[in-house]
């Protein structure tokens, strides 16, 4: 018999009396009871695996937007790192440049110092000075030298300045 078929009891003992007159077993209520306590059993399960399955769509969702957050931030710090090293790319870019100029600078300052140089050592050689005879013979320096700073000059290569304006470069 199921739940419709039974009828109300009449008396709070085991046995009942249905309403079709037949008088149920305490095994069959017993049954019952069991059932009822199963499916109230089924029905507290289905109600925790719903709130267990709405707590984990919780937790995946704030994962989600955690994951989102981040995104956004490793962007953003990308994007200035980028930035950080176009801004350093140009100036060594710059700096390079400028790098070459000064060695060019170098180059043709190294050049002029050896042909003043040469044109020192051509003077010397032809006015006999810094030759053992000793004074001066009416050459290049006369009048602008004495034999008293003859000695500081003498053999004195001229040296490059670190002004650039020296030769107007």
């Amino acid at each position: 018999m199921n739940k419709t078929e039974m009828g109300s009891s009449t008396s709070g003992n085991c046995s009942s009396i249905s309403t079709t007159g037949f008088q149920n077993s305490g095994s069959e209520e017993s049954d019952l009871r069991r059932q009822d306590l199963i499916d109230e059993r089924k029905r507290k399960r289905k109600q925790s695996n719903r709130e267990s399955a709405r707590r984990s769509r919780m937790r995946k969702q704030k994962h989600l937007d955690d994951l989102t957050a981040q995104v956004t931030r490793l962007r953003k710090e990308n994007a200035q790192i980028v930035a950080g090293i176009t801004v350093t790319t140009q100036h060594y870019v710059t700096i390079e440049a400028e790098n070459s100029i000064l060695r060019a600078q170098l180059l043709e300052l190294n050049h002029r110092l050896q042909s003043l140089n040469e044109i020192v050592d051509f003077v010397e050689a032809s006015s006999g000075f810094g030759m053992e005879t000793g004074g001066l013979d009416g050459g290049f320096y006369d009048g602008a030298m004495s034999s008293m700073n003859s000695g500081f000059y003498n053999n004195q290569p001229i040296m490059a300045s670190a002004s650039s304006d020296v030769f107007n470069c």
